[in-house]
C-alpha cells in the first residue's frame, strides 16, 4: 500500500476523480475557509486571500503567494490557538474519516495546499 498523496482534481474531459480519494475543497467540511480570488488593481491583477465575512487578509503579486498564505493560514488556524481548532474529538473525527486516504481539491500538485496540511493531520496522528 503506498502512502496517501494529494490529487488533483481536472476538468478535462473523461477525467475522473479515484474512487476511493476523498474531495477535501469547498464547499464542503474539509475545505479551505481562507479563498484565493484574483482582483484587478491599479498595476494589472493581483490576488487576494479572504477569510470569514470576506475579509482581506492580504495581496500578492502572484497566485502561487496568495496560495502560500491560504495554506499557512490553514494550518495556522487549525492549532490549539485557531478558530479551526482540530484537536481531541475533532482531529479523531478527522483522522477517522481521512486516514490513509488520497485527498483531491482543484489545486496544482506543484501549488501549496490545505490539502497538505490534512494529510499531515490524519496521517501524522495516525502514525
Amino acid at each position: 500500500m503506498s502512502d496517501p498523496k494529494r490529487i488533483q482534481r481536472l476538468r478535462t474531459k473523461g477525467s475522473k476523480m479515484p474512487t476511493d480519494a476523498i474531495y477535501v475543497g469547498r464547499p464542503g467540511k474539509w475545505g479551505n475557509p481562507f479563498v484565493v480570488a484574483q482582483e484587478k488593481g491599479d498595476n494589472g491583477y493581483k490576488y487576494s486571500v479572504r477569510g470569514s465575512a470576506n475579509h482581506l487578509l492580504g495581496m500578492h503579486r502572484t497566485k502561487a503567494e496568495a496560495q502560500r498564505q491560504a495554506a499557512d493560514l490553514f494550518e495556522l488556524h487549525t492549532g490549539p490557538m485557531g478558530n479551526y481548532e482540530i484537536d481531541g474529538e475533532a482531529l479523531r473525527q478527522l483522522v477517522s474519516a481521512l486516514a490513509g486516504k488520497d485527498l483531491a481539491c482543484w489545486c496544482k500538485l506543484t501549488d501549496p495546499c490545505h490539502a497538505d496540511v490534512l494529510l499531515e493531520l490524519a496521517n501524522g496522528a495516525a502514525s
